[in-house]
């Protein structure tokens, strides 16, 4: 039996460039989505001391989200779409910084929510380690509500 091959991350994330801060996707379920960071000399944030900050993490955990909703999304012939970070709940932080050469997985564990509101709980491990380093549970929102959460598509008052 051969492993799943899964598209390139840039293809199921609304984000582009640089600002695609994963690798690869590892692995993806119906309730989780398991990504590859590889922290290289190129990595965005990138610190002065050789490393990224750990609470990029939290943006890893973001990205790691989108992707499952990307995957879903083409599995059922929909569009990627934007979503939104609304806010976090026991951020945990085991390291001060991601270091240039290590690699990290990045998993997004499907806790609650249905429609347009959504809660992951997060990990961050070290891929050689196993290690955990980072840990979060973030709510997210699918753009389909944008416009009620930013008050876009509401008529101007006279």
């Amino acid at each position: 039996m051969s492993a799943p091959v899964f598209p390139p991350v840039e293809d199921v994330l609304p984000q582009a460039g640089r600002m695609v801060l994963l690798t690869r996707i590892l692995r993806h379920a119906e309730d989780r989505t398991t990504c590859a960071v590889e922290i290289s000399s190129a990595s965005a944030f990138l610190d002065g001391q050789g490393g990224v900050p750990a609470w990029v993490a939290l943006e890893y955990m973001a990205q790691c989200i989108a992707a499952h909703g990307g995957l879903r999304a083409r599995a059922a012939g929909d569009p990627v779409t934007l979503g939104f970070l609304l806010g976090s709940r026991s951020v945990a932080l085991h390291t001060p910084a991601f270091l240039v050469g290590q690699a990290l997985e990045v998993e997004a564990a499907h806790v609650w929510g249905e429609q347009d509101f959504f809660s992951f709980a997060c990990t961050v491990r070290d891929a050689r380690t196993r290690a955990t380093l980072a840990e979060a549970t973030l709510t997210v929102a699918r753009a389909a509500n944008a416009d009620a959460l930013t008050g876009r598509g509401r008529a101007e008052a006279p």
